[in-house]
């Protein structure tokens, strides 16, 4: 193997197996003498890669793991792969991992070749997710071209569809993505309105950077995510849930993670739920995985919800 690029490639793919190599079975691997291998594991040291060396005849070289994480080489298998895991984080799947999976999602698909791209959207498009009450579905080239203006402080367009009224385009300076209630939103200036926006992924579509540069703005607070939840509390149409379970708080919090908040009720092992939700379908569904006795607190709406789906149930058993 003359080109010595495509030679250490080769070298780092076997090496990132982490298996040990005998130095003359890797030698012979890559078609070199035992002399030019040694140089070619000195040159990935110096690139940061820390590869351990045994001397003597039955010596060896094995990868190990590193104080920084230096570039990975993957097949495409493994490419789409991390993409997939990466988009599922990013949906919430991984409670406390959404915003640091969708900055990683979007540094993954810059590098996917169009061919990736399409197996994932087709793996997408065929599959459902694993965890009831998650949020809605998202577009993995959506959700990181919108990242990408955010970190490059670059202009956004796109269609935008409100819970009530037409669709609309919008042209914005994005702030800043946010991860809550089991759904994305976008914080933006909406250079159209003059104010700020906040605008939900899921109704989101066909974004597209501008070019066009901006100097960020200061968000009212400094904190957009506490900016993000007083625009929600201020929603008249949400359901501020509240449900007292006899059931031990850790039961509950291992079901609806931080999508809920769970406090103890006088020491008898019971426990208050509360939830700030749009759709009474995610408390209804707690309630029946929690199999446990439970009193309804508030809103009036779920306890029509719960007995409506109950009797649905029995139907269905009968």
């Amino acid at each position: 193997m003359a080109n010595t690029s495509a030679r250490m490639l080769r070298l780092l793919s076997l090496l990132q197996t982490h298996r040990y190599w005998p130095g003359a079975e890797l030698a012979d691997r890559l078609e070199v003498s035992p002399r030019t291998l040694r140089r070619d594991v000195d040159r990935l040291r110096d690139l940061g890669y820390p590869v351990d060396a045994n001397r003597g005849a039955a010596g060896g070289y094995q990868l190990q793991a590193g104080a920084a994480v230096p570039p990975l080489l993957l097949d495409d298998d493994e490419a789409v792969a991390i993409a997939v895991g990466l988009r599922t984080a990013a949906a919430g799947a991984v409670a406390g991992f959404e915003e640091t999976s969708v900055r990683a999602l979007a540094k993954v698909i810059q590098l996917l070749p169009p061919r990736l791209r399409k197996r994932i959207d087709a793996l997408r498009a065929v599959t459902a997710p694993g965890a009831f009450g998650g949020g809605p579905a998202l577009d993995a080239t959506a959700l990181t071209t919108v990242a990408l203006a955010c970190r490059g402080e670059e202009r956004l367009r796109f269609a935008y569809a409100p819970r009530e009224g037409d669709t609309s385009d919008r042209h914005v300076e994005p702030h800043r993505l946010v991860s809550l209630g089991r759904r994305w939103y976008l914080i933006a200036w909406d250079l159209d309105r003059a104010d700020w926006r906040s605008f939900r992924l899921d109704r989101l579509s066909g974004p597209a950077a501008t070019g066009a540069r901006f100097r960020p703005r200061e968000i009212p607070g400094g904190d957009p995510v506490a900016w993000l939840r007083s625009r929600i509390a201020a929603i008249p149409t949400r359901h501020e849930v509240s449900v007292v379970l006899q059931v031990a708080p850790d039961r509950v919090r291992a079901v609806v993670g931080h999508w809920g908040t769970v406090e103890p009720v006088d020491g008898d092992g019971s426990c208050r739920l509360r939830m700030n939700v749009d759709d009474l379908s995610w408390p209804v569904w707690v309630l029946g995985t929690m199999g446990a006795p439970f009193t309804i607190e508030s809103p009036p709406e779920l306890r029509d919800r719960v007995r409506a789906t109950g009797e649905t149930l029995l139907r269905g058993a009968a």
